[in-house]
């Protein structure tokens, strides 16, 4: 099974232990996946409300990337607000001819154009449950996850809104692929409501308080129900429940401590690979406490990246306050 690849900027950096882990479970999964060559940002979120046709020029560009890569007319993208970038552009360019033409006028200064639909744009979480399969998972796992409670966490982005002929692939109000597959790894899979109720975005650098509310009452949810901890598949969600969860504490005097991990580390956990290989170590809350219910020891030791990430640029410098 072979994919094109777009692991957008946050899997470059803080969310590399996800792509990491990602690679690391292609292989006894039977997946190949090929990076667009010369990838650039998706715009994240607030850029389409600014400049439409700007935004989805930038989206564009790696839909066009990514067709030129003919073995495969399948995008994935394992990052949400990613997946749903490319997956929005890609359907309004095949629903609307007037914004097809307007991008691929844009698309064309650089040499590229690009035919709404030409790619099936598809989140990670949904190639390996339903190309892959359960049963096929289930026959590698080694190290069953047993005893661990584990609270899904979806986020709000991949499952809806609805778009194109191929639509979503799990229920846009209660999703329960990622529920299924940590099943499937021996889990104990808690009820979660939330699973599916935004994580605050970039919230914690508009309003903090109203950040903080959203990470709390999702760290609550899984605390109450005595979750180990959060599994995601976002890098945004496990963005702000991780580095934002001592702030939150700090903010309203709470002391939880739950670890979030990415679906893919859980994945290669119970493959029986090891946990630094897989990322786990690079979290801000400790998951060691946590995997020791299930044996996993968690080296202090850096994660191995297969490639070195891209160079950042420098941050501007703010001006000084009169």
């Amino acid at each position: 099974m072979k994919y094109s690849y777009f692991p957008g900027c946050s899997l470059e950096r803080n969310a590399s232990a996800y792509h990491v882990s990602a690679m690391a479970i292609a292989e006894p999964l039977g997946m190949e996946f090929v990076e667009v060559e010369d990838w650039n940002c998706c715009g994240a979120t607030e850029y389409v409300s600014l400049n439409l046709i700007a935004s989805y020029a930038l989206i564009a560009r790696n839909l066009a990337q990514a067709a030129k890569e003919t073995s495969t007319k399948q995008l994935v993208a394992p990052c949400s607000a990613c997946y749903l970038n490319l997956k929005k552009c890609n359907a309004y360019m095949e629903e609307s001819p007037s914004l097809e033409e307007k991008i691929n006028l844009a698309l064309a200064a650089g040499g590229l154009s690009y035919k709404g639909g030409t790619l099936k744009v598809r989140h990670l979480l949904d190639v390996i449950v339903n190309d892959v399969g359960y049963e096929a998972i289930a026959a590698k796992v080694t190290k069953p996850l047993k005893g661990l409670r584990v609270a899904p966490y979806y986020g709000c982005m991949i499952v809806r809104p609805k778009l194109g002929k191929n639509g979503t692939f799990d229920n846009p109000e209660y999703p329960t692929t990622l529920d299924k597959l940590l099943k499937v790894l021996g889990a104990t899979v808690i009820d979660f409501p939330l699973k599916a109720h935004c994580c605050g975005g970039h919230m914690t650098q508009i309003s903090e308080s109203t950040g903080f509310e959203l990470i709390r009452r999702l760290i609550k949810g899984a605390t109450d129900y005595k979750a180990d901890l959060i599994v995601t598949l976002c890098p945004m969600c496990q963005l702000n429940l991780d580095a934002f969860q001592g702030a939150m504490n700090a903010h309203f005097n709470t002391t939880y401590h739950m670890p979030v991990l990415y679906f893919t580390q859980m994945i290669g956990l119970a493959f029986g690979m090891d946990a630094a290989s897989l990322g786990i170590g690079t979290e801000l809350v400790d998951a060691r406490p946590a995997l020791e219910k299930i044996g996993v020891e968690v080296p202090e030791a850096e994660i191995v990246v297969k490639k070195p990430p891209k160079e950042a640029l420098p941050m501007p410098s703010m001006p000084e306050e009169k």
